[in-house]
């Protein structure tokens, strides 16, 4: 009985035990539930501050970034408001300039009206005055002193309108060469050009000089077949590994080179294959002739010429003129007189094509007599061309009188490609000795202390002694010297005379 009452007391302690331990375990279970759910909450809010800074920073550069869009909008329509007012400035002080401009001419008019009217009462008085005097002298009657001073007053009348005439003659002729100059420089700047120079004998490199002995053959039958097949004299001399061909007919220059060359790169030379080599060569060079002639006029964009010209024209290729490129010659001629006729309001295609054709007499000058721009304008008819063109060809040289602006425009770019520099050779020892004759001219003149030429000739610069000329003397100087050069010496377009008078004054500090 004992046992079974403390077997029952213990369990009921076991149990108490346990009950107050579940409860302990429940509480911190509770309590650790409840601190998860605090902990959980406390990072839900602070997720969302976070959310929220971060919102409230990217609207801030939202913000921002739109504040600077707009203030680059602000700018920039304010910088287009300046330029607008600075562009209705500038009209305004154009308008301004020009208002003022127009008030000057009225004055002048207004002025000149009173001078003329002064004038008109002035003779008018004199008039009667004559009159008077004329039938008191000479006892005349009124009609007949009237008639003798009209007479007179027509004569003044026709010196002051001679006078009138040669000031607006003389106005118009400065008006048109200033606008001449504007026109031919525009054309020259538009346009780029090479500088040519070529010679009267072409030289054949040569492998070896094992190679010279071949060509000339034994006893010189291969050099004796070369020229008399293609025409030309080849010269065989100790340059070394080469050979010259000399001929003053360029196109037979030009298929003697390519059939040397032919022969030279087989190997092989003897009369038969020497005659082979110079077939295939002509007509590889009337290929070429061909080809560029074509080349010339697609260029320019000139149409519906015969192929026997366009075949003219590329054979101006081989031929050339103090050095210059006949070819290219001609198409910058064609180009500068295209623009200048385009400026002038003129047929352009008549220029080109005037400027194109204009030596084309010289593809065959060398077989047919007379000057070039003769038998141009001979060929030229021949094919059917426009008379205008024909008066372009034959009055390029000033042999006949230009009937047309195309014609003075292609006598002017002539002239301008074959004077500009570098366009054509000349020898050293001539330019040195018209620039030296050019300044010793210029020395001669008392009061010259140096002497100066420049721009090759086309400007020359008189320093004086400032001691023994004064301002007045050195514009007759400068008279002086152009008379003398324009007496003495001959000269392609113009010499600027520039006379210069330098006066210092020295002093020392001590």
């Amino acid at each position: 009985m004992g046992l079974k009452a403390v077997s029952l007391a213990l369990m009921a302690v076991v149990a108490l035990l346990a009950f107050a331990l579940g409860y302990i375990i429940r509480f911190y279970q509770d309590k650790a539930r409840v601190s998860s759910a605090q902990e959980k909450a406390r990072r839900i809010l602070e997720d969302a501050e976070k959310k929220a800074k971060e919102t409230i920073l990217a609207a801030k550069d939202e913000a921002l970034k739109m504040r600077a869009q707009l203030d680059e909008d602000f700018k920039r329509r304010r910088l287009q408001l300046q330029r607008q007012e600075e562009r209705l400035q500038r009209r305004q002080e154009r308008l301004d300039r020009k208002a003022e401009s127009l008030d000057k001419r009225e004055k002048r008019l207004s002025q000149r009206q009173s001078e003329l009217q002064a004038l008109r009462n002035e003779l008018e008085e004199l008039k009667r005055k004559e009159l008077e005097e004329l039938a008191r002298i000479a006892q005349m009657s009124p009609e007949e002193a009237k008639e003798l001073l009209l007479e007179r007053v027509r004569e003044e009348a026709r010196n002051e309108m001679a006078k009138v005439i040669r000031e607006e003659e003389a106005r118009a002729k400065a008006e048109a060469e200033r606008r001449a100059r504007e026109i031919i420089a525009s054309a020259m700047q538009r346009l780029a050009s090479e500088e040519v120079a070529e010679v009267a004998v072409t030289t054949v490199p040569l492998p070896s000089d094992e190679m010279k002995g071949r060509i000339i053959g034994r006893g010189g039958r291969n050099i004796r077949t070369i020229e008399n097949v293609l025409g030309v004299d080849l010269v065989v001399d100790d340059t070394p590994e080469a050979v010259t061909i000399s001929c003053f007919d360029p196109i037979r220059r030009e298929i003697a080179r390519v059939a040397l060359t032919k022969l030279i790169m087989d190997g092989r030379i003897h009369p038969g294959r020497i005659e082979q080599a110079a077939e295939q060569a002509r007509r590889e060079v009337e290929e070429i002739i061909k080809e560029e002639g074509e080349k010339a006029v697609y260029k320019l964009g000139l149409t519906g010429l015969p192929e026997e010209l366009i075949n003219l024209v590329g054979q101006l290729k081989f031929r050339t003129s103090y050095g210059q490129n006949v070819l290219l010659h001609s198409i910058e001629t064609a180009r500068l007189a295209g623009m200048m006729a385009a400026e002038l309001g003129a047929n352009v295609t008549v220029a080109k094509l005037g400027g194109l054709l204009h030596d084309i007499g010289k593809a065959v000058d060398h077989s047919v007599d007379g000057p070039h721009a003769a038998i141009g304008a001979e060929i030229a008819k021949r094919y059917g061309l426009p008379d205008i063109v024909v008066n372009c060809i034959a009055a390029h040289h000033g042999e006949v009188e230009p009937q047309s602006v195309e014609a003075v425009l292609v006598e002017v770019a002539d002239a301008v490609s074959g004077g500009r520099p570098g366009a054509r050779r000349e020898s050293l020892e001539s330019y040195l000795k018209r620039i030296e004759t050019l300044e010793n001219l210029a020395a001669s003149f008392p009061g010259v202390s140096q002497v100066f030429a420049i721009q090759a000739g086309r400007e020359i610069r008189v320093i004086v002694k400032p001691e023994e000329m004064d301002d007045l003397a050195i514009i007759q100087l400068s008279k002086d010297i152009a008379r003398k050069i324009e007496e003495s010496l001959e000269y392609p377009g113009q010499i600027k005379v520039t006379v210069i008078r330098e006066t210092r004054a020295v002093d020392y500090a001590k």
